[in-house]
């Protein structure tokens, strides 16, 4: 069986390290709160109601900052653990673990100090709980949280909206399903205006999470008691109502023991006439003791919840870090290899948008396929060979001396000013693949969730691949303006071998005034891609005009048209075969060798920076795992009833 001491004193330890962490309720961490599960007892009472006495009593010490108006102005998470024998009392603050406090006069200076911390010398309040841990025989193992006091005005010094905001932080804590509320009400006043009972019957209507205290009993108007209460009548609950005797502000002021306090009260319950029959269930001592059976008992049931949670906020938080990314290591191997791994996940995905796995490849298609082809189809071959521009090259190829057969020079001539019009589409689709790859890389690197935390690699990574591929659109230019040179430097002998043959076959040269349209006008028809402007363009019935010079002129056209109509096709299919040789899979191959090439002379703890608040995410993280990981332990190291 799990003792009273084992449970709540784990209890009490993940509440220290809630703290720590900044979780201290109220729904403002990203993760499920440990501390809202945690069971506990809240402590609600509007001022002067005696609060702070019934916590003293319950303690035995004076310890709690007296005053006028808001006294308390934090939470303050009273640990109360039991110890065995004589052993001296002591107190420690969560905020100075390795400080023992004996002289409890001292304790309540450095709960107003450390309030002062937070809140300055104001009358602000803060949710932020000190959390003060107090060691002594005369103690039951209990955990309280002492609230601010309900008010209904604000003081001087005070903002208008103090009231709400007190209310505010007082239902973080009540609201809770795991709380437990200790509402605290002044027995010579109508229990009816009871802040406390107000708040309380909101929050838990069915009053199975709330104990009803009522204090100064002894400073009811004689003649009177408040049996109707304590005995369930005016104000019924699930659990019994407990009177309490405080010290009186004499007591105060002469500093009165608090265990000769304690006697006292016994004393005014066991020789009362009107609660002598419930003297066995009134005072301080016995409330302390049912409260930290109740809280046992509490903790019990809640067990496997909270487990629950833990387990549950542990699988969140090692996803968030898988997300984020582990520490890093200091040595400089290890650094090396992290560059390296996220290289690779980097050029996995550039890869799979190149073969299609992510999109963005086909892309490069579209290039070869449709913007290539249409920036042939563009290409300014009417012009070029036009009747008055085959006549002039011609002839001027002739020189003084006319050509016999064929014009062979004009032929030439021609033909490699036909072919360097290539040099534009080739070049453009160089660019046109390297302007894809460039936005590919860019994808790439912002799809790759390892490297989102260091912005400093993904740019070193983005300047080397842009380098790697400018050179690789640059060999690219090389060799597709080469391919256009190899067609300019050695013409397609046979293709012209065969003209002869074909006008042969056509029969004699038309005469002047024959219309009839030679095989080549055939093949190239007017308005094709590569024909030269048909007849319509010049008119045959001018005199001056000599018709044979013409049809001559006409056919050396159409014969250059289908030449180079030749010669676009086979760009149309060398071309992208060169880029996707010199640019595609020297990127999928080589994107990343010049980076690899530099790491040798970078600072690898430079590239590996990350932005200072994913790594202050990070270590947060990593400290509520490693609390959440140690509760989970250490409560199953405890053995309780199940």
């Amino acid at each position: 069986m799990a003792t009273m001491e084992s449970l709540i004193g784990l209890v009490n330890r993940i509440q220290r390290a809630c703290t720590a962490l900044g979780d201290y309720g109220g729904g403002d961490t990203a993760f499920s709160s440990l501390w809202d599960a945690l069971p506990s007892v809240a402590v609600v009472g509007g001022q002067s109601s005696g609060k702070s006495s019934v916590l003293e009593s319950i303690v035995g010490r004076d310890f709690l900052p007296r005053g006028s108006g808001i006294v308390t102005r934090r939470p303050l998470v009273l640990q109360l653990h039991k110890t065995e024998g004589r052993q001296e009392e002591y107190a420690e603050f969560g905020h100075m673990p390795r400080r023992r406090f004996t002289d409890f006069s001292l304790v309540r200076k450095e709960i107003q100090d450390e309030t002062d911390r937070i809140t300055g010398k104001s009358k602000q309040i803060s949710p932020i709980p000190i959390h003060l841990s107090i060691y002594s025989p005369n103690v039951v193992n209990l955990t309280l949280i002492d609230l601010p006091g309900l008010t209904k005005v604000a003081v001087e010094g005070q903002p208008e909206s103090i009231v709400e905001d007190i209310e505010k932080m007082v239902r973080t804590y009540v609201e809770k399903p795991n709380s437990i509320i200790l509402a605290i009400s002044p027995a010579n006043q109508d229990i009816a205006t009871s802040d406390a009972m107000k708040l309380a019957r909101e929050v838990d209507p069915s009053g199975e999470r709330t104990f009803g205290v009522l204090t100064k009993l002894d400073l009811m108007d004689k003649g009177t008691n408040a049996l109707d209460v304590l005995e369930g009548r005016a104000y019924r609950l699930q659990h019994p109502w407990v009177g309490i005797v405080n010290r009186s502000q004499a007591d105060i002021n002469k500093n009165t023991d608090m265990i000769y306090a304690r006697r006292r009260e016994r004393e005014y319950f066991a020789t009362s006439p009107d609660y002598g029959h419930l003297a066995s269930k009134m005072g301080s001592e016995y409330l302390a003791k049912l409260l930290s059976q109740h809280l046992e008992s509490v903790i019990k049931a809640k067990i496997p919840g909270i487990i629950s949670l833990i387990n549950k906020g542990i699988d969140e938080m090692e996803a968030e870090l898988d997300h984020l990314g582990r520490p890093i290591a200091i040595d400089a191997g290890a650094q090396l290899n992290t560059i390296l791994e996220l290289c690779r996940a980097f050029d996995k995905i550039f890869k799979e948008h190149l073969d299609g796995g992510r999109p963005g490849g086909d892309r490069i298609y579209g290039v070869f396929d449709l913007q290539l082809p249409a920036a042939l189809r563009k290409l300014p071959f009417d012009k070029h060979l036009s009747l008055q521009n085959v006549r002039k090259l011609v002839s001027e190829a002739d020189g003084y001396q006319p050509h016999l057969i064929a014009p062979e020079q004009g032929y030439r001539r021609l033909i490699e000013g036909s072919l360097n019009y290539f040099r534009g589409p080739a070049e453009a689709s160089v660019d046109a693949v390297h302007f894809v790859l460039k936005e590919l890389v860019r994808k790439s690197i912002g799809e790759t969730e390892e490297l989102k935390r260091f912005p400093t690699l993904q740019s070193a990574l983005a300047a080397a691949a842009g380098e790697a591929l400018e050179k690789f659109r640059d060999e690219s230019k090389k060799t597709v303006i080469r391919l256009v040179e190899m067609e300019s430097s050695y013409l397609t002998v046979d293709f012209f071998r065969k003209l002869p043959q074909e006008g042969e076959k056509m029969g004699p040269t038309p005469s002047p005034g024959d219309r009839r349209t030679s095989s080549a006008d055939r093949r190239n028809p007017p308005g094709s891609d590569h024909g030269i402007p048909g007849p319509d363009r010049v008119n045959l019935s001018d005199p001056l005009v000599d018709r044979y010079a013409e049809a001559h002129f006409r056919r050396i056209g159409s014969n250059v048209s289908s030449y180079i109509g030749m010669v676009s096709d086979t760009l149309r299919s060398t071309i992208p075969k060169a880029v996707v040789y010199c640019q595609v899979k020297e990127a999928k191959q080589n994107l990343l060798s010049y980076f690899y090439m530099q790491i040798g002379r970078r600072e690898l703890a430079e590239l590996l920076y990350e932005d200072p608040s994913l790594m202050s995410r990070r270590q947060e993280i990593a400290k509520r795992l490693e609390l959440y990981k140690a509760a989970r332990d250490e409560i199953d190291a405890v053995a309780w009833v199940r």
